[in-house]
């Protein structure tokens, strides 16, 4: 199959504990989009740092994803798999985007309001200004896709916000230095699938998230088959049979979670897994969504454990990957700092 030429973006932070939501939600698509894209998939690692990690947790984090990335079936001969801090263009980017983004709209950013919480004051900048960070992410490689899911969806509006202001506030040094019209593309997000919201097991109404005190209320990535089945068989549903319709999951928002996990995972529609299951008790939907899920992700576990006991491997392809996407960076860099008016060697 050929690829197009345009580019696709995307990153997991290293916090621990990746989860279904993070392979239904990106990486399993990242590896859809490799065959038809030059794509650069980041272990966003700085982003990881606007809350506190522990050092040596947050080195094993990274291999983590790296390790999921690959077990996944992301191919690092075609693409490029690197971790952000080993390419400074992301920090100096982001801080030229600090000064092109406005206060009030980093204001309106619903993510920082719900991480900060009531501690709004106690939070770091690096978590205030996180979304001019991953607008720095993407437009580095100018990139023409990210996938994300909806949660990232308002970030991805700001990331085009502040390329057309860019690209406006420095509109004639641009043409000058034979740009055309923008330097930086109006990136599009890629927002599709049955599973881009994965919700907790425990609570159709919260995102499945790492930070739940509950484990049940997720499946992790590195969980064995008796572990997949034991939190599939304990997942919170209703009491009704699953609906003759799609309509039919309104309101029933723990019944529609494990639908959309069992599509995701089935690659097909929700309205196809209704249209099987159609009238039957999650007694009998719920095994087939273990047999389906130990399927499907046991391999990846196993493939996982086994890079994971070869962490200087790991290193090697972060090493190579961060090599070549310097290359794209740096080039980036130079024509930005031109074009903003830095004197440079």
């Amino acid at each position: 199959m050929n690829k197009s030429n345009d580019r696709v973006f995307s990153g997991v932070q290293p916090t621990g504990n990746l989860h279904l939501g993070n392979y239904l939600g990106a990486i399993k698509r990242f590896v859809t989009l490799q065959d038809t894209h030059d794509c650069i998939y980041c272990v966003v690692d700085l982003h990881a740092i606007t809350q506190w990690q522990d050092p040596a947790e947050l080195k094993n984090n990274t291999r983590e994803v790296t390790a999921a990335y690959l077990a996944c079936g992301i191919d690092p001969a075609k693409n490029i798999i690197f971790n952000q801090s080993q390419v400074s263009g992301h920090a100096e980017l982001a801080w030229i985007f600090n000064c092109v983004a406005r206060m009030g709209w980093l204001n309106l950013m619903t993510q920082f309001k719900d991480k900060a919480g009531k501690n709004r004051e106690n939070a770091s900048v690096g978590l205030f200004c996180y979304p001019n960070l991953m607008a720095a992410d993407i437009l580095l490689y100018r990139a023409d896709f990210v996938p994300v899911g909806e949660d990232q969806k308002q970030h991805m509006e700001l990331t085009r916000d502040i390329a057309t202001k860019f690209n406006h506030d420095f509109g004639d040094r641009i043409k000058e230095l034979g740009h055309g019209d923008g330097y930086f593309p109006i990136t599009d997000p890629l927002i599709e699938g049955p599973a881009t919201r994965v919700m907790s097991l425990r609570d159709g109404s919260k995102k499945m998230s790492k930070s739940d005190p509950s484990d049940l209320s997720r499946i992790r990535m590195t969980d064995d088959a008796d572990a997949i089945a034991k939190k599939i068989r304990k997942a919170k549903t209703d009491s009704d049979p699953l609906p003759e319709t799609l309509e039919g999951l309104a309101g029933r928002s723990e019944a529609e979670n494990l639908v959309g996990i069992y599509a995701a995972l089935a690659d097909t529609t929700k309205e196809a897994v209704i249209s099987e299951y159609a009238g039957q008790p999650f007694s009998v939907f719920k095994p087939a969504l273990v047999e389906l899920a130990v399927e499907k992700l046991s391999p990846i576990n196993d493939e996982m454990r086994r890079l994971m006991a070869d962490p200087a491997g790991v290193d090697k392809v972060l090493a190579e990957g961060s090599e070549r996407a310097r290359e794209i960076a740096d080039k980036t860099i130079r024509e930005v700092k031109d074009i903003v008016g830095f004197l440079q060697a």
